[in-house]
């Protein structure tokens, strides 16, 4: 049986992240998720409350694909000197962005709606502990810096960077262009730090 919901509950989330990036939010009812599922509406409340439970499995599902790179980045990071740790950081942050870009763009805009926000929090503090781990373990090589500050700092610019790319100009996702990108942005953020 077990192995069965299992199967029920991916089918569903699976629906649900296509429907969403097909139609959007609006579209996506449970009886339309339930169809494209296979399964009846009946075995979907059987699961899942509500579209809002819905999509927060799968905004769930994406940031556990995308944090599963971005821990394993930051594993291989930590005894890698800043630049190289940096460039690392950059090429992974653009390469988690592009698992599913149509669906980030949906929950990025979708998110707020659904009350989801303390999952992406718990996401994005998870990083920023991870990052700030790293930077204290490499003070030595840093000017005197809030590390606080400088966590935050780096985060963010890394992470708009992707996002930007990422989402809004496609065009720059060439593998010319992506090294072109983690350069430029790698030798912002190392200069910052230095």
């Amino acid at each position: 049986m077990q192995a069965r919901s299992r199967a029920t509950v991916d089918a569903l989330v699976e629906a649900t992240a296509r429907i969403l990036v097909r139609d959007g939010f609006e579209k996506a009812s449970t009886n339309r998720i339930a169809d494209v599922a296979g399964v009846s509406v009946g075995s979907l409340y059987q699961y899942f409350p509500s579209k809002e439970a819905l999509i927060a499995a799968v905004i769930e599902r994406h940031n556990e694909e995308i944090m599963g790179i971005v821990r394993a980045a930051l594993t291989e990071a930590a005894d890698l000197p800043i630049d190289k740790a940096v460039r690392k950081l950059v090429t992974v942050a653009i390469e988690a962005h592009r698992i599913n870009p149509k669906l980030h763009r949906v929950l990025a805009e979708q998110i707020p709606r659904t009350g989801q926000l303390k999952d992406v929090e718990a996401f994005n503090r998870e990083v920023h502990t991870l990052v700030r781990t790293y930077l204290e373990s490499r003070r030595k090589e840093m000017r005197k810096i809030d590390l606080d500050v400088a966590t935050f700092i780096c985060v963010s610019a890394i992470e708009a960077v992707a996002h930007n790319t990422v989402l809004d100009h496609a065009e720059m996702l060439s593998e010319k262009m992506v090294k072109v990108l983690v350069e430029e942005t790698t030798r912002m953020v190392v200069g910052y730090l230095r």
